[in-house]
């Protein structure tokens, strides 16, 4: 790889690892902008670079995730009988959505739902209002449904699923820290069966020469997890000093350009 891609990923990962300790986000929402410029340049067909590009992100979770489900699960915060009823269904629909709905979206329609997924989330960041609690979390099997659709959804956005779990979560009067060491554990799941899905999907792609493992681009995931995982710690604890709620805002305008960008460069590639 050329050093001065290296060197972005680089610093692509560690801007992505401090962002999402400081604000509490997920790196998707950053990833899946820069790496859909990027990959095409480094070989990835063009035509296949939102898939790549979400398909990337989703796999830097597996290991993100995992590193943060241990630091919340040794300080109790994880509710395990949460994740044992949405594990069934978010394993469904992550296969469902990365191992076969996923590769026959075409690049165009998959950046227009992950642009309308980032303007939902600046919208969220702007107002910062929480949800309305309810009493009790739904029955068992609601919650297991609701798995799937997170599974599902989360697949074609590259994204942890915290933005539909949380909520969920918290309407039911579970604590917003329980809530969001909880979402944490299942971003795990979410990652796990769609990064399986996406290999199966993507098996086409899969080259030396392209450097992809199904629609993932594996150099790329190498250095951002390990980037990523090393700046997140420094975030999360200048989030007790810093203005998040601002910070919060102006990362939201920031998100909303990526999205814009991202979908005109994804037209110009499709329409042209």
């Amino acid at each position: 790889m050329d050093p001065v891609f290296l060197v972005g990923f680089a610093v692509l990962g560690a801007f992505v690892g401090f962002s999402a300790g400081l604000l509490g986000i997920g790196g998707g929402m950053i990833l899946v902008p820069f790496l859909n410029f990027l990959l095409p340049k480094l070989g990835v067909p063009p035509l296949i670079a939102v898939h790549a590009a979400i398909a990337t992100a989703m796999a830097t979770i597996v290991f993100t995730s995992l590193s943060s489900m241990r630091a919340h699960h040794a300080h109790g915060a994880i509710r395990w009988d949460i994740v044992r009823l949405m594990v069934p269904g978010l394993l469904i629909g992550g296969l469902l959505s990365g191992g076969a709905v996923f590769a026959y979206i075409n690049g165009l329609v998959l950046a227009i739902i992950f642009a309308a997924f980032v303007v939902y989330s600046a919208l969220k960041m702007f107002r910062n209002t929480p949800p309305p609690a309810a009493n009790t979390l739904p029955k068992p099997w609601v919650v297991t449904a609701f798995g799937g659709v997170v599974g599902f959804v989360s697949g074609l956005l590259g994204a942890g699923g915290g933005f539909l779990s949380v909520p969920f979560m918290v309407r039911a009067n579970i604590p917003m820290p329980k809530a969001i060491a909880t979402s944490a554990a299942l971003g795990f799941f979410i990652a796990v069966a769609n990064g399986i899905g996406y290999i199966w999907s993507g098996a086409q792609y899969t080259s030396a020469d392209l450097k992809m493992i199904g629609y993932i681009y594996w150099p790329a995931l190498l250095i951002l997890t390990a980037l990523s995982m090393l700046t997140a710690p420094f975030g999360a604890k200048l989030a007790h000093r810093l203005p998040v709620k601002t910070l919060k805002r102006i990362f939201a305008s920031m998100l909303l350009v990526l999205a814009i960008q991202m979908l005109i460069e994804t037209i110009r590639v499709h329409v042209g």
